[in-house]
């Protein structure tokens, strides 16, 4: 049994917080806009397509291939079904080209793993599509350094125990690592944990969240250079 309060798992957000995620996203948003600006102004396309993602979550989950069908059935609303056809085709080309995009890392996300695995376990715990997040883990170099790694459909408190009881010695001996306030950060502290903040500075609405200032295991850092003096910190 681990010794009362003792930190002993990290778990490690993935999009944005080891690498480029939502930028990808919020370019081809801006080349959604200007195929059909003869339709609709942008913030109406941008809130008409972030309530389609809402509505699709349950169906289709987080990823590419979601917001790439989210995309379309908002074209197709907002022209009354007279889209054409070579916009719905320029749209899928867009989540194509994402799915394909090279992995490219954030500052200090090696070493970041690295040092902290010297003396905790370290736990990749990222959502999404399967097939997509396997492409991006692969492509990054960093899969060696993770002691286990979990792609969920959700990241909820009760996912957060279940894994920490599965791959370390449970969730009041882990810390979460991530730029998602409402995911990496908020779920975590509930289930019991550290919640770790790294802000990006893109951020999905879906994933904003109020902060929990002053919970005693909340901290935020400004990149992952100070994570092994926090994490020696509170071990």
């Amino acid at each position: 049994m681990p010794v009362e309060g003792k930190l002993t798992t990290i778990g490690f957000d993935a999009d944005d917080t080891l690498w480029h995620n939502e930028r990808f996203f919020q370019m081809t948003q801006a080349h959604f806009a200007d195929l059909l600006a003869d339709h609709a102004g942008r913030d109406h396309l941008m809130d008409r397509l972030l309530a389609a993602e809402k509505r699709n979550i349950r169906r289709y989950g987080y990823g590419i291939k979601g917001f790439t069908l989210s995309m379309i059935e908002t074209a197709l609303e907002v022209t009354e079904d007279r889209v054409p056809a070579h916009v719905i085709r320029r749209l899928i080309e867009a989540g194509q080209d994402m799915l394909a995009h090279p992995i490219e890392l954030l500052p200090h996300a090696r070493d970041a793993i690295e040092e902290v695995a010297r003396t905790h376990r370290v736990v990749l715990i990222t959502k999404g599509d399967l097939i997509d997040q396997e492409r991006k883990l692969a492509q990054s170099g960093l899969g060696e350094l993770f002691d286990a790694v979990e792609i969920v459909s959700e990241k909820t408190p009760g996912i957060y125990q279940s894994i920490f009881a599965r791959h370390g010695d449970g969730a009041a001996a882990a810390m979460m690592v991530g730029n998602s306030m409402r995911s990496d950060v908020v779920a975590p502290i509930r289930a019991g944990c550290w919640g770790i903040y790294v802000p990006h500075g893109l951020v999905w609405e879906i994933e904003a969240a109020d902060t929990p200032t002053g919970h005693p295991r909340y901290r935020t850092l400004p990149d992952l250079g100070g994570l092994g003096d926090l994490v020696r910190s509170v071990s």
